[in-house]
């Protein structure tokens, strides 16, 4: 993502108390309480026509409602966490279900599709903020609640892997952006997340289940820890990771440095941040971390329709200047971050944490960094965002062929930790 156009083992108490260091609170900083009954910027969106059309043609229309009526009927906070809980698990259950062909496809739009997750998710989140229980629910609570929605919905409480024997891989994805743009965006990382999760993919090496999640274009859950709060538990016992996000046209990247600093590009709530990355412990933080994936293997296996590139190119500061510099092959020493490989977004951003806190964790050998697919596409007669189709034949095979390239790039990777 640039703005260039069995549960798994618990860490002991020393573990526990450095995640607690590294990922802060238990629930993030939200809103006041009165933003906290104001729709969102992206709550705003659903009623334009695309994401009322992408609901109605997927049949995740239906959900929202069912959503509000469980709500009504809470008679207390706990069966309405509950009722979040449920509603939203099944929402990313029933995300991955439809893309890998499990159950009714119900409507006529592509199974592979991501778009009605984040819809759906959206239209959930706008009924929990304009419902009114009927017992008294303090502001924390109502926090606690959207929470809750949001992990249980991106698949983040629902990472499980095997006993020994086989290998183990996370690989997050993205939700669509830019929508101000074109409503009708879909991101082919968040495809990629349904189409992969819980899927077991044989290596030379042996087996190896794939677990997902996905996580929001937005800078302040990033501030606010949510990438460390996912990964720092499963990072000690994975084979390797991969962030994965929407690119450049045409081409994949392994992005090779990730860098300290943030871009001032608009997020999906259209908030602008600009500065170094926030993260615990700021005076022991690096200007950049680096990807332990198997780039070389990456770059030579075929792997499908589109090229994969060796990404080494950054943006620095150099030691003693004051002026940034694209470098073509990596960061000079004692430089600053003004780019990564993957530019000054968040897709560089969560490349950055999760590498970062790989170090931090102490584990230089586990294979991981960031993959950036190629831009999902309309049809050369479908780009207008006024008068074009939710879809067409050229998105959908660009996406199958993007999703599927994913994967065999996954596979390659795994195939080489050993």
């Amino acid at each position: 993502m640039t703005h260039r156009l069995p549960a798994t083992p618990r860490l002991g108490l020393g573990g526990v108390a450095l995640l607690l260091a590294l990922t802060g609170p238990a629930l993030p900083a939200s809103a006041s309480p009165a933003d906290a009954a104001r729709t969102t910027v992206e709550e705003q969106r659903l009623d334009r026509a695309a994401p009322q059309e992408i609901l109605r043609r997927s049949g995740f229309d239906a959900l929202a409602p069912r959503f509000e009526r469980a709500l009504k009927g809470s008679d207390g906070y706990a069966q309405a966490e509950r009722t979040v809980t449920r509603h939203s698990s099944a929402l990313w259950r029933r995300a991955v279900d439809r893309a890998q062909g499990r159950g009714p496809a119900t409507g006529d739009l592509s199974r592979g599709d991501d778009r009605p997750l984040y819809w759906a998710r959206l239209a959930l989140s706008r009924e929990l903020r304009a419902w009114t229980p009927r017992f008294a629910l303090a502001d924390e609570q109502r926090r606690a609640l959207h929470t809750a929605l949001e992990t249980s919905s991106r698949g983040q409480d629902d990472i499980r892997f095997p006993g020994h024997g086989v290998k183990r891989v996370l690989v997050t994805g993205f939700d669509p952006f830019t929508l101000d743009r074109d409503t009708r965006i879909g991101n082919p990382s968040g495809a990629s997340a349904l189409a992969l999760d819980g899927t077991l993919v044989r290596t030379a090496d042996g087996p190896a289940r794939i677990q997902t999640v996905v996580f929001p274009v937005r800078w302040a859950d990033f501030a606010e820890g949510t990438v460390e709060r996912v990964l720092a538990r499963q990072l000690p016992h994975l084979d390797l990771f991969t962030t994965v996000s929407q690119g450049r046209q045409g081409r994949f990247d392994v992005e090779r440095t990730n860098g300290a600093w943030r871009g001032a590009f608009p997020d999906n709530e259209n908030a602008a941040s600009t500065g170094t990355v926030p993260v615990a412990d700021p005076g022991s933080q690096p200007q950049w971390t680096t990807t332990t994936l198997p780039y070389r293997q990456l770059t030579e296996a075929e792997t499908g329709r589109f090229p994969v590139y060796d990404n080494t190119e950054v943006t620095e500061i150099p030691a003693g200047g004051t002026q940034p510099v694209t470098r073509p092959d990596g960061p000079t020493p004692g430089s600053a971050a003004r780019a990564g490989g993957g530019g000054d977004y968040l897709s560089n951003e969560i490349a950055y944490r999760a590498t970062l806190l790989r170090d931090r964790l102490g584990l230089p050998k586990l294979p991981g960094g960031h993959l950036h697919t190629p831009v999902l596409q309309f049809g050369a007669e479908n780009t207008n965002p006024q008068t074009g189709t939710v879809t067409d034949p050229d998105f959908e095979r660009n996406r199958r062929d993007i999703v599927s390239q994913v994967r065999e790039l996954v596979k390659t990777a795994v195939g080489e930790t050993g």
